[in-house]
């Protein structure tokens, strides 16, 4: 499996996270056609700089539109502020949906910024990115 997504949605994660610092920002990646090419800013309700729940009437409300879309969920992302990008003991402890991909976004200087994994139980598997540029 890989994951290929749009540059700007890279961009656009990383913008996010910023902005939430010192808290983790979290959200949903869709897709078309099998390429992530939406964002969607979903509310952590912890606002917690270690840690993050997703709003659960954001949620619903995100799934329900990228259904409505013609869209497909591809993945959960949230921020790392001051660690690599790679799930925590917690994030793995929390990952209780074996078929959905968590990218993790790491705002630290000097690591790779984007990854992705599929993680079941305390399996985590790395899910290579293949970045696109924008579609015509």
């Amino acid at each position: 499996m890989i994951l290929q997504i749009e540059e700007k949605i890279l961009t656009a994660m990383l913008e996010h996270g910023r902005r939430e610092e010192p808290n983790e920002a979290c959200g949903y990646l869709a897709a078309k056609d099998g390429v992530v090419d939406r964002l969607f800013e979903l509310t952590n309700i912890d606002a917690a700089p270690d840690h993050y729940t997703m709003d659960p009437a954001e949620q619903f409300a995100v799934i329900r539109q990228i259904r409505e879309e013609g869209l497909q969920l591809a993945a959960a992302y949230h921020s790392h502020p001051e660690t690599p990008a790679r799930p925590s003991v917690e994030d793995i402890r929390l990952a209780n949906d074996p078929g959905m991909v968590y990218v993790i976004v790491s705002l630290m200087a000097g690591v790779e910024p984007v990854r992705a994994f599929k993680i079941r139980g305390d399996e985590v598997v790395d899910i290579p990115l293949q970045v696109r540029q924008g579609r015509v």
